[in-house]
């Protein structure tokens, strides 16, 4: 059906009032602030590609095409500090980002196409989409287990920086990102908003109450290494009325880019041997990976990432090396039966019971 008035807004005014309008429902708890920004970003970005000045309504589905591929050319900017540190270019936008984007981009007509901004939604006619996954960027894979405790194990170790006052040093939180971002997985927004009194004990066990997307809450426990290096860093935490959990030496709250870097420094210290780099969202494949090879309930583990749908933890399960080979050593419907010339445990009798 189509609008009664049609409003020929500018694509740029068009995305202004989009924006306005996904940000208010963070208010309503509808989105999560992390998730109203990625899509204000995108269709910024999309205002600036498709031209801000071109009335929304003239676009066509080619003129989509001609934005989602320009944006799929582009470099990727969230990878440029870690591309210059390894030497390496930035990069395209991932299959994922591209999906994402296109998502971000639909909604937007969606939007316009109810408001009477737009008279047909060009988005059924764009036939541009991301290209198939052929496996994650290494530094969204899972670490091995040898990686991870490489990792964890670093973390862990004591830092030889005699120059650095006592209060700016970092070592205990550093530690604290670490352990829980590998064996709890929070997606790094939920970490940078925690709070110290998000963390109860309950029965003497250790509870990290996430508020998650879409304002839904979990209690996770944490294991009793990591409610340690909880203690350990809340105990020599500097004196603050800064309420939130992790702080900068300078008492302000660490921001999501922090977290990468703190992560880079402390990757520093892991044997080459084992050392990989590694996202928060790697080590949020590293938590699902591992407690699912360890025959962890599928249900809790998607409880511990926060996810309402089971199928989720597809995205989060990456291969292990070696893991078909263990997987066939230890076959539950031959267990016990090694040392039987005919594949027959020696303790049983035939078939019917009798002896054979």
């Amino acid at each position: 059906m189509l609008p009664a008035r049609l409003n020929r807004l500018t694509v740029e005014e068009a995305v202004d009032r989009y924006v306005e309008l996904v940000r208010a429902k963070t208010l309503t708890g509808a989105l999560s602030p992390a998730t109203a920004e990625v899509y204000a970003r995108d269709v910024a970005t999309f205002a600036r590609l498709a031209g801000p000045d071109r009335v929304l309504d003239d676009l066509t589905g080619e003129d989509v095409d001609a934005v989602l591929l320009a944006f799929a050319r582009k470099p990727d900017e969230r990878r440029r500090g870690a591309a210059e540190t390894s030497g390496e270019g930035a990069g395209t936008q991932s299959a994922s980002s591209q999906g994402r984007f296109r998502r971000s981009v639909s909604a937007l007509f969606k939007h316009a196409a109810l408001s009477g901004w737009v008279q047909l939604n060009p988005m059924p006619a764009a036939t541009v989409t991301a290209r198939e996954r052929g496996g994650l960027r290494a530094e969204r894979r899972a670490l091995t287990r040898e990686q991870a405790e490489g990792l964890i194990g670093a973390a862990r170790s004591p830092v030889e920086e005699p120059a650095r006052r006592r209060d700016q040093r970092t070592e205990a939180r550093d530690a604290l990102i670490v352990l829980l971002l590998t064996t709890v997985g929070p997606r790094v927004s939920e970490l940078v908003r925690a709070n110290v009194e998000d963390f109860y004990t309950n029965d003497g066990v250790r509870y990290w109450r996430i508020f998650g997307k879409g304002g839904r809450t979990r209690d996770v426990p944490l294991p009793a290494d990591v409610a340690e290096t909880f203690d350990a860093y809340i105990e020599g935490r500097a004196a603050s009325e800064e309420k939130a959990l992790l702080l900068s030496w300078r008492g302000r709250r660490l921001a999501r880019g922090d977290v990468q870097a703190v992560i880079d420094r402390v990757q520093q210290r892991v044997e080459p041997g084992r050392r990989r780099g590694v996202t928060p969202h790697g080590l949020r494949h590293t938590t699902a990976t591992h407690l699912l090879a360890d025959g962890t309930d599928m249900d809790a583990v998607r409880r511990v990432l926060g996810h309402s749908d089971l199928s989720t933890l597809g995205r989060y399960r990456d291969e292990l090396p070696g893991e078909l080979e263990v997987a066939m050593r230890a076959h539950p419907l031959l267990r016990g039966r090694r040392g039987g010339g005919n594949g027959q445990n020696p303790a049983e009798g035939g078939v019917d019971g009798s002896p054979g």
